[in-house]
């Protein structure tokens, strides 16, 4: 129990502050993002508020893709990936398993999470994914795999696209985007 607990103190200091840059190029990127999703979903729904498009976990993808452009998760084969093969774990322990909920998102997370690794597309809001597509609304299971083009495909593709545009206005090397595709 000690070794657990020692383990627990960490070592290393808090990075510095980034620069304010920095936090400006990630605001205008997840505002830009954020923003396009929310004008789609208005053309395709009458309630923003209950629009499909609006899926949760594209707001932790844009801290990703906006604030660590660089860092694994947030290139664009785990963007995509990860988003779309962890709705589709969800979509179809939902229609296919009939246990109770809270053991269906926590398969829907966790085998997500494996897909993921195997597929070399870990994209921490993928998790998040999987559990809305467990957990939504009826309109939501109602959709079945559409969940997984649209919102879920459509709604990546906009991050992704804002994303090069954003990270590539800077001149800062370290915000270029992305650093692989595949």
């Amino acid at each position: 129990m000690r070794v657990i607990f020692s383990r627990m103190r960490g070592g290393d200091i808090c990075p510095p502050r980034v620069p304010i840059s920095k936090v400006a190029w990630s605001w205008l990127g997840a505002f830009l993002s954020m923003y396009f999703v929310a004008i789609l979903s208005s053309l395709t729904e009458v309630d923003v508020l209950k629009s499909m498009f609006l899926v949760g976990s594209f707001g932790a993808s844009a801290v990703l893709i906006y604030g660590a452009p660089q860092a694994d998760f947030s290139q664009p084969r785990n963007i995509i990936g990860g988003h779309i093969i962890s709705a589709f774990i969800g979509v179809t322990l939902q229609k296919y398993l009939t246990l109770d909920i809270a053991l269906l998102g926590a398969l829907a997370v966790s085998i997500s999470i494996v897909a993921m690794h195997f597929t070399r597309t870990l994209h921490p809001p993928g998790g998040a994914t999987a559990l809305i597509a467990v957990i939504g609304s009826t309109e939501l299971h109602n959709s079945g795999y559409y969940f997984v083009v649209t919102p879920v495909a459509i709604g990546t593709l906009i991050l992704l696209v804002i994303a090069l545009v954003i990270n590539n206005l800077s001149k800062s090397p370290l915000r270029h985007y992305p650093r692989y595709w595949f």
